[in-house]
């Protein structure tokens, strides 16, 4: 449905009402979902169970007990001998221990949170392009850029909110536990929202062109299932012929990176130098190309 009255010009305060209109709507709907409660309380027990059931003890840096959930070990890793060159097997230290738990948490949060993410706010693009209410919105004299603005301002920060109270938890929980504040865990909080961000674009640009919300999870969770072949482009490509090589490299360049985001992270967390940040940048790109797609249609298009 499109106006044929000449748009009204709002001053600042009331561009800021309107903006914060729509994304209180938006945080009143994902928090009556019941996933989105759901998530919060996976998220509580998954660090109150960790603060509770982990036990180490620590001797020189070096665990030489571990105990969770009851079970008695003794975490080892293998290190190279100076002198014989073999690798033999030696307590972990606490840092090792650190590190492969931040990582666990990490990949368990990215993967999992992201895809319960994008499966909990589906529905909202759907719900504010329903017939009736669209129309009451556009009716009003408010630009269709700040109505869509203030919808995925409010999905950001709440799956901003969501990945701050799991990360930040167990990042506590894992220090209280072992004395070692690794604050490089937490830089998993902003490399989530940015890769949810970046597959919502698709939800958000396919259901705004299509009014299928079904279509939209099943091109987003396709893209993600491709960017996991995708991170093994340096391995296949040399096997692949010229043409299918070409073909490949253009989907490599051109969609969202996602799996190979995580290897950025397990560098970060290590402590090792991260040799390309081109897969997290080439996704950003990607989303912020769909992000605009998404804009043009939602302003171009009949309601």
């Amino acid at each position: 449905m499109k106006s044929s009255e000449t748009p009204v010009l709002l001053s600042n305060s009331e561009t800021r009402t309107a903006l914060s209109g729509s994304l209180l709507l938006t945080f009143r709907e994902l928090w009556a979902m019941r996933l989105t409660q759901g998530i919060v309380l996976v998220s509580t027990l998954a660090w109150l169970l960790l603060s509770f059931a982990l036990n180490l003890d620590v001797v020189e840096g070096s665990i030489s007990a571990l105990r969770i959930f009851g079970l008695d070990s003794t975490p080892q890793e293998m290190v190279k001998d100076p002198v014989t060159g073999e690798w033999v097997a030696e307590a972990m230290s606490v840092g090792a221990f650190v590190i492969d738990i931040s990582s666990f948490v990490f990949g368990a949060a990215y993967f999992l949170g992201t895809l319960l993410g994008l499966f909990a706010t589906m529905p909202l693009i759907g719900g504010f392009l329903e017939q009736g209410r669209i129309d009451l919105m556009i009716s009003k004299p408010v630009s269709r850029t700040r109505l869509l603005s203030g919808h995925i301002l409010g999905v950001w920060l709440t799956v901003l909110a969501l990945a701050t109270y799991l990360i930040l938890g167990v990042w506590v929980a894992i220090s209280v536990k072992t004395g070692l504040w690794h604050p490089v865990m937490l830089l998993s909080i902003p490399l989530i929202v940015v890769m949810f961000g970046v597959m919502y674009s698709v939800i958000l640009c396919v259901t705004i062109m299509t009014r299928s919300n079904g279509l939209a999870l099943i091109l987003t969770y396709g893209l993600i299932f491709i960017s996991a072949v995708l991170a093994s482009h340096e391995q296949l490509v040399p096997v692949l012929s010229p043409s299918a090589s070409f073909v490949f490299q253009i989907f490599y360049h051109v969609f969202p990176n996602f799996v190979e985001v995580v290897f950025i992270q397990s560098k970060l967390l290590s402590g090792e130098a991260v040799a390309t940040w081109y897969p997290l940048i080439s996704s950003i790109l990607f989303g912020s190309v769909i992000y605009g797609l998404g804009y043009f249609w939602f302003n171009r298009r009949d309601f």
